[in-house]
């Protein structure tokens, strides 16, 4: 093979790890309920595909050759581990997987939504669901988990393989709970989702391949809730988010990739398409008369939206919406968010009262939308001196150089 057929190999299994970790992992170990044997198994498959799919080229079907690999694995670590006639009955299943899931042209099914709730069971941890679901369906790793929930690398993973052990030697079934168990479960899995979706927010020009197949995923995910559930008014809340949201990514940048905020967003760059099918969703999730979290939220993203059409946006229709958010959740972000809404609403000085209120929260020290809020809001009311300090705690807290060099020319324009 050339050097281009290679490389181009090499990316067709890196495409592949991407878009179909989940998926496959959820097959690997929807009978066996062994996530962390499906993920070995998988690894082992991706690592084979990138060993000999530059030097041969990538199979006709990329997916089917992982998971036939993959199967392989699985069926060689059971038979290391398994003695006795006991054994045989499990191999032999495994074995008659291995064989109709070698058919190429046989698609293969999607287990990821039972997967998703067999990671909220009320078995396994409420606290480590999300991060389980993260890793289990999503492919994140440990340490970016553990980044996200404020505790270390090396306790993430110990509470992640506690939690999939658990999956198998409970017998948690890979199914969709009953409808009196429903909410609970359903909680997590779609703060997993969102978690996911922010996740390919951070990369708004959509450089990394991985962030932008995220929002696909999350996407996916989020339509595949809102279809199987109906009468679940937060898994469309969530959709109809997170389609405002993306209607947006092309906004977010300038053609020289600086970042844009929303107030200065060209709405002609807007998706949309994705508006409509947001406003539909929202629509169809608030005629079940069971106000949630995810309503709340895309309602503020509607109110932001109608600037498309009218011009305008209505602030103090969506101080109101964070009003009742607050009064839902306490979030500080929902309050840190509020206090901008009031400050464009015509008062900065409410604003900026609002803010001091949260600053002893916690996590507020080192929350860098907190400090470019104070900036922003110190700066309308006069108060050069705490708006400079805070310019500066904002940018040394931004991971995004787009964002860095847009506080820093808004801190030399206070200074000018």
């Amino acid at each position: 093979m050339t050097d281009a057929s290679q490389k181009a190999a090499g990316a067709t299994a890196e495409a592949t790890a991407r878009r179909s970790y989940g998926k496959l992992v959820a097959y690997l170990s929807a009978r066996s309920r062994d996530v962390a044997s499906a993920e070995d198994a998988l690894a082992e498959a991706f690592a084979a595909a990138l060993a000999e799919w530059p030097k041969s080229g990538p199979p006709a079907n990329p997916e089917a050759w992982l998971l036939t690999v993959a199967r392989r694995k699985q069926i060689d670590a059971a038979r290391r581990r398994a003695t006795g006639e006991a054994a045989q009955p499990h191999l032999q299943a495994m074995g008659d997987e291995l064989a109709d899931a070698s058919e190429a042209a046989m698609p293969i099914p999607d287990r990821r939504l039972a997967l998703m709730f067999a990671c909220a069971h009320p078995a396994i941890d409420p606290a480590v669901r999300t991060p389980l679901i993260l890793q289990a369906v999503l492919g994140f790793d440990a340490a970016t988990i553990a980044s996200a929930f404020l505790v270390s690398p090396a306790s993430m993973s110990q509470r992640l393989v506690r939690a999939k052990t658990k999956i198998k030697e409970a017998g948690i079934p890979f199914r969709l709970p009953e409808p009196e168990d429903l909410s609970e479960r359903l909680d997590a899995v779609l703060e997993a989702v969102y978690a996911a979706f922010t996740e390919s927010w951070a990369d708004a020009e959509a450089v990394s391949p991985a962030r932008r197949d995220l929002a696909h995923e999350a996407l996916f995910l989020g339509r595949l809730l809102a279809d199987l559930m109906p009468a679940e008014p937060e898994a469309g809340g969530l959709l109809a988010l997170m389609l405002f949201a993306e209607s947006r990514r092309p906004a977010r940048r300038d053609r020289n990739g600086a970042y844009v905020p929303l107030s200065l967003q060209d709405v002609a760059l807007w998706d949309r398409s994705l508006i409509d099918e947001a406003e539909a969703r929202l629509q169809a999730a608030s005629a079940a008369g069971r106000i949630g979290r995810f309503q709340l939220e895309a309602a503020i993203q509607s109110v932001h939206a109608t600037r498309a059409i009218t011009g305008q946006t209505n602030w103090d229709a969506i101080v109101g919406l964070y009003d009742g958010l607050i009064a839902l959740t306490g979030s500080p972000v929902a309050a840190i968010n509020r206090a901008v809404a009031l400050a464009e609403a015509g008062d900065p000085p409410a604003g900026l009262s609002s803010l001091a209120e949260i600053e002893a929260k916690a996590g507020m020290v080192q929350y860098q939308p907190y400090w470019a809020a104070k900036a922003e809001l110190a700066a309308r009311c006069g108060d050069s001196v705490a708006a400079d300090a805070a310019y500066a705690s904002a940018i040394g807290l931004s991971t995004d150089p787009a964002v860095r060099e847009f506080l820093n020319a808004r801190r030399q324009a206070l200074r000018n």
